[in-house]
């Protein structure tokens, strides 16, 4: 199988102004799928259990997860932040699921720090196995070193990067193919949302990031919602704007799959949470747990955020 190569992508997408460009690609995606999908319900990725969804038996283990970007600087700052994360699990912490998607090469020593608290994930990968990519890290590598979780379609990747859906799906399906397991991103912008496309967008991004991935894989996919709009900007969606598009999410993965699919799925909401936002954000019968920037990157606001109280 071939997939969209990462290497071939020249500097321009590293522009700031390709987040118009992504956004008007989207909208027009979005606007001729919206006729075909119809109504929503919610979704969600597993990797444990409890957590009920909305008249549902089906229990969904919390996933609360930090994404630490382009930071910390140095080696021995990723270390003592991962352990000061990890000093922060304790015999009180929600039972719950708990990864941080660190620089790859911050990879081995954060797992050092941690030990068997917390799974250290990577921010992205490579589709292909090998060959002429500089740059690139592939599935294979991160699995080597014990890495079972990486992220795909972060929206700084798709915009700043040009990571197109395409793209993103090769990158779901080699992580599929070795067995580890994906966090998909997704997401809108705030004139999207405005417009009433949320929805339509994240069922583009889903249709296409998860197109090839079979029913007994899904086990091994979760869910990041992530509204571009509030990303590293403090806003925050409010829970029930949250919930709505998570239920929406469920629903179109039901369409894809079928309704115990759905069920099982977690989903996560990102953008700017806080100590402050997450409790209630966590209440909400579809959100299974968070994806945390900023914040991830302050061991005592993660630390009350892995802590959180619903």
């Amino acid at each position: 199988e071939s997939h969209p190569r990462i290497c071939l992508y020249p500097l321009r997408h590293f522009v700031h102004n390709n987040y118009n460009t992504y956004f008007n690609t989207m909208k027009i995606a979005a606007l001729s799928l919206l006729s075909v999908l119809g109504s929503a319900a919610a979704f969600a990725p597993s990797f444990g259990v409890p957590r009920t969804s909305t008249g549902l038996d089906m229990a969904r283990k919390p996933f609360i997860s930090g994404n630490w970007k382009l930071n910390p600087q140095t080696r021995d700052d990723a270390i003592a932040l991962a352990g000061e994360i990890a000093d922060a699990v304790g015999p009180d912490t929600p039972d719950a699921d708990i990864a941080l998607f660190v620089p790859y090469v911050f990879i081995e020593a954060a797992m050092g720090s941690v030990g068997d608290k917390l799974k250290i994930g990577a921010e992205g990968v490579c589709p292909e196995i090998k060959g002429a990519f500089t740059g690139a890290v592939s599935a294979s590598m991160l699995q080597s070193i014990g890495v079972q979780w990486a992220l795909a379609g972060h929206s700084e990747r798709r915009v700043l990067f040009g990571e197109t859906d395409e793209y993103i799906n090769g990158q779901c399906l080699k992580l599929m193919e070795l067995g580890m397991s994906v966090m998909l991103c997704i997401g809108e912008s705030e004139s999207e949302y405005e417009q009433n496309l949320a929805g339509a967008v994240c069922a583009v991004q889903l249709k296409k990031g998860l197109a090839g991935i079979s029913k007994e894989d899904m086990s091994r996919v979760a869910i990041a919602y992530e509204p571009v709009w509030a990303i590293g900007t403090g806003k925050v969606a409010t829970p029930e704007t949250a919930q709505s598009v998570h239920a929406t999410c469920r629903s179109i993965v039901a369409d894809m799959y079928d309704q115990e699919t759905a069920d099982a799925v977690r989903i996560l909401y990102g953008g700017s949470v806080t100590p402050e936002s997450v409790d209630e954000l966590m209440s909400q019968p579809d959100i299974d747990g968070a994806l945390v920037g900023g914040a991830s990157l302050d061991s005592t606001k993660f630390a009350r955020i892995i802590n959180f109280q619903a």
